[in-house]
């Protein structure tokens, strides 16, 4: 019990906001059911699993140099490229069957509306970003409305239902899977005593011992964004968990910053001040279930099941595939082709 509430629940509600007890080992750890009957204790069989090597925490993690927003503007470059265009802001508000084709129902923000540009007809537009809230929507004209062959829909959950609830009848029969709101409040600081990285790149919170259920230490785990930092200090820290309201909801942003900075110095081991503060950035998001909750995989099935009977409808996102880009970037290229597959052969 103390191994499971010390060492594996810090990971699991940390990481995948999801509580131990909710977790399928077979899907987690898909080798560590074997191996422990092997080896006798739990002890043994993590060390068969990993070889008995010592890896540095966070060893296994990876990213871009520049951050993860480098991504997204290859794949806008890359949308543009192939003569399509991403339309930021743009709020899909229904979908509609046209024959065989599709009408997506679109408001634009009041800035953007203009005559619809022949060079982009047939793109999908993007769904809008949920902070900050976009500017205020008019209704475009739809006397001429745009005809799609297919619709993917790269959205989450509640979306996803939302567009999809008047054609595919059988996904509402389909339980939903939780979905935890988190917060992060990114902090900048002018500490000197975080020069030594006090928690390496950063801390995992036993569930109940603390408001925030994770710190990141970003200037110690990624060596890009040190550099671009200078003396200075940023730190990432979470709130929100499985059944639990981040602790910053009600808060304002000063506020929420202010409680960040008490967590962060309780975590690291170091005082930090309110002088030392020299700017904040807070996110909210859903997070999508893990793949490796109990019931999950049958779940994330049955919902395909019930999209791929809608002809030309396609979903993707880690509500379906599982959480994290190994799982999300496969089933969005498989996904793509089974509809393109569809589109061509019937």
């Amino acid at each position: 019990d103390r191994v499971r509430e010390r060492l594996v629940a810090p990971v699991s509600t940390g990481v995948y906001s999801a509580h131990p007890d909710d977790i399928d080992v077979d899907v987690a750890a898909p080798a560590l059911n074997a191996a422990l009957t092997r080896s006798g204790s739990l002890s043994g069989a993590v060390s068969e699993i990993t070889g008995g090597s010592e890896r540095a925490p966070g060893s296994a993690v990876l990213g871009l140099d520049g951050g993860m927003s480098g991504l997204v503007d290859a794949l806008v470059a890359r949308i543009e490229l192939l003569g399509s265009a991403v339309r930021p802001g743009s709020t899909v508000t229904g979908l509609d069957r046209d024959g065989d084709r599709w009408i997506v129902r679109v408001v634009e923000p009041a800035s953007e509306v203009s005559e619809p540009d022949p060079r982009t007809e047939g793109s999908v537009p993007a769904d809008p970003p949920a902070d900050p809230a976009p500017a205020e929507p008019v209704a475009v004209p739809a006397e001429a409305p745009a005809l799609f062959d297919a619709v993917i829909l790269a959205v989450d959950e509640p979306t996803a239902r939302r567009l999809l609830a008047p054609h595919a009848p059988e996904l509402a029969a389909v339980t939903a899977g939780s979905s935890p709101r988190i917060e992060i409040v990114t902090l900048v600081l002018d500490a000197p005593a975080l020069d030594a990285a006090p928690r390496g790149s950063g801390v995992l919170t036993v569930p109940g011992t603390h408001t925030a259920k994770a710190l990141t230490h970003s200037t110690a785990k990624w060596a890009w964004l040190r550099e671009r930092a200078g003396s200075r200090h940023v730190v990432r820290v979470s709130f929100g968990s499985q059944d639990e309201d981040p602790a910053t909801s009600a808060l304002d942003d000063e506020a929420a910053a202010a409680l960040a900075l008490t967590e962060a110095s309780a975590l690291l081991g170091v005082e930090l001040r309110a002088d030392q503060l020299r700017g904040s950035h807070r996110a909210r998001f859903v997070q999508a279930q893990p793949s490796a909750v109990l019931g999950a995989a049958a779940r994330r099935a049955a919902a395909a099941d019930a999209i791929a009977a809608v002809p030309g409808v396609g979903a993707t996102g880690a509500w379906l595939s599982g959480t994290g880009l190994a799982q999300v970037v496969p089933h969005a290229k498989a996904e793509a082709e089974r509809v393109r597959h569809a589109l061509l052969w019937g």
